[in-house]
This record gives structure tokens, sequence and C-alpha cells, in this order.
């Protein structure tokens, strides 16, 4: 397991642990208060082989023996949106551990994009799927930290950016520096909206610690990096640093676009993550299955 830690920077300040799943470039979240032992994870992957269908949750595991070898208190469990590259492992730690889960409001509007894509309309429910549903500006407690919401559309439409202390977990809309932005290609998603985002996450503090969703190297850098500063990205973003204006950014964004394949993994990751991480509904034989769409994309 590739990972590392980013210190607490003291009081109010988060120690997090960062770790990397290499299949689908995704990085994953311990957010630690060391003052009371409290801990959240954020974006965890449950691994999934396209060819054969078959899930696993190493990356959960390996989450829960750090929990438990820190002999830390798991208070939240956290989506940033409902991700297309990879399944969530949400509700397998929910169900090993009983902490609540949460992902941004605005899932139920994508959830209705989804029952028309798949033709499930009574797919979905994300009142029953998730504990907490969170609204733009919303606060929370990790521990003794101070933590809020910020809705961060332009890869979904309700895509959510969460602050915790100095740390913002920027899911998919900074890369590292050197690699830009995330896609927007995806229903419901904006580049223009993204563009907003990217502002608005950028009007934190210079020195706030931005840790990102996805890296897959970018030009020499061959190692998986995470970790920035708002004062990187603003200064260095391949995209948007320097000032570079919403038309441009937009023209960049939907050039680059154009040209990405969908995710391998896209079809089967909704249909379990706009359920919190639960594969489809078991049928008569005990099995899950997936649909699929043809020619819809």
């Amino acid at each position: 397991m590739q990972w590392n830690t980013s210190p607490s920077r003291g009081q109010g300040s988060p120690r997090v642990v960062g770790f990397y799943e290499p299949d689908t470039g995704s990085c994953q979240y311990i957010c630690i208060d060391e003052a009371t032992r409290s801990a959240a994870l954020i974006d965890i992957v449950q691994e999934f082989d396209p060819r054969s269908g078959a899930t696993r949750t190493d990356c959960a595991q390996w989450a829960l023996d750090l929990v438990a070898r820190e002999n830390l208190t798991l208070v939240h469990i956290l989506d940033t949106h409902p991700h297309a590259d990879h399944l969530s492992a949400g509700a397998w730690l929910k169900e090993k551990t009983g902490a609540p889960t949460g992902i941004g409001e605005k899932v139920k509007d994508i959830a209705v994009l989804w029952r028309d894509l798949y033709n499930m309309p009574d797919a979905f429910d994300p009142d029953r799927d998730f504990d907490r549903l969170f609204a733009d500006g919303d606060t929370f407690k990790v521990g003794s930290l101070d933590a809020r919401v910020i809705l961060s559309p332009g890869h979904t439409l309700g895509s959510v950016t969460y602050v915790v202390g100095d740390a913002i977990f920027a899911h998919d809309t900074f890369m590292q520096p050197d690699a830009g932005t995330s896609r927007c290609d995806f229903p419901g998603g904006s580049a223009a909206m993204m563009y907003d985002s990217l502002m608005r996450i950028l009007e934190e503090p210079d020195d706030f610690r931005i840790f990102v969703g996805h890296d897959y190297g970018a030009g020499e850098r061959k190692e998986p990096a995470w970790e920035s500063t708002v004062a990187e990205q603003r200064a260095h973003n391949k995209h948007i640093g320097g000032g570079v204006s919403k038309a441009d950014y937009v023209k960049v964004r939907e050039e680059r676009d154009a040209t990405l394949p969908l995710p391998n993994r896209m079809l089967h990751a909704l249909q379990v993550n706009l359920r919190g991480g639960r594969l489809p509904e078991p049928e008569s034989d005990g099995h899950s299955y997936f649909k699929i769409p043809a020619n819809r994309f």
C-alpha cells in the first residue's frame, strides 16, 4: 500500500493519512483529530475487477486496521460524490463499524439522471442509503475539529468538498498542480460550474492543504502525489494557475474532455455508489447483477 502522513500543524489541524489505489488512481484519506483520537474516512475504495465482476475490500480493511492499531474512534464515513471510476466501500465500512455515512444532498438529483440512463425508475434512494445528506454550508465535527461543507459541482452536479480545520478534501476538482483539474463531461457535469467551484476553493487561506481525489502522475513524475496548498494551486495549477479566465478554462477543459474515454468501471460503479456502496439487490439465486445500458454513451 502506498501511503504517507501529512502531520497536524497544531490545535485545530488534523493529521491526514493519504493512501493510494493504483488501478483507478484513487486517493483516499483518514482524517484524524489528535486531541480526541477521532477519525473520518473519506472516499474509500471498494476494489472491482470489470472483467470478472469481482469485488474486494482491501483498501477499506487497510484503513480499518490503521484505525484499530492507533486506537481511533471512527465517527464519519464520507464520500464527496458518487464516483464514476471506482466503487465506494461506504456500506461495507458502516456494516463493520456502525459509523454513519455521508455525501452531498444533491446526490438525489444525480440519482434522477441515472434512473433514466439505466431505465430503472424505482432505483436509488439516497435518503435510505446514506445517514446524512450535506447541504452547502453545513457543519459537523470530527472529534474537536470543526468541519464544513462546500458544494463543488462540475465533475458531477452534486460534488461536495469537506474542509476540516486546515485540510481541504477537494476530490475530483483539483488534481496536482502539474496535472491540472478533473474532467467535467459526465452526465450533469459542467466545465463552467467546475471553474466556479475551483475559484471558491481558492478563496480559502493560502496555507490550507488541498488533498485531491486522483493522481495518475504527470510528465516526468511517475510516483503518485495528492497534497498541495491553496497557494500552490493558485499559482501553478496547469489549467487555472496565474489567473486563467473562465472562458479560457472552459475551452481547454472541454477540448480535453472530448478526447477521454469513459472510465471502464463507470456503468458498474454508479449502480453501487448511488446505493451508498451497496451492490444491486440479490436476485432469487442470492447473487447481485449489474444492468449495463447499450448505446447510451
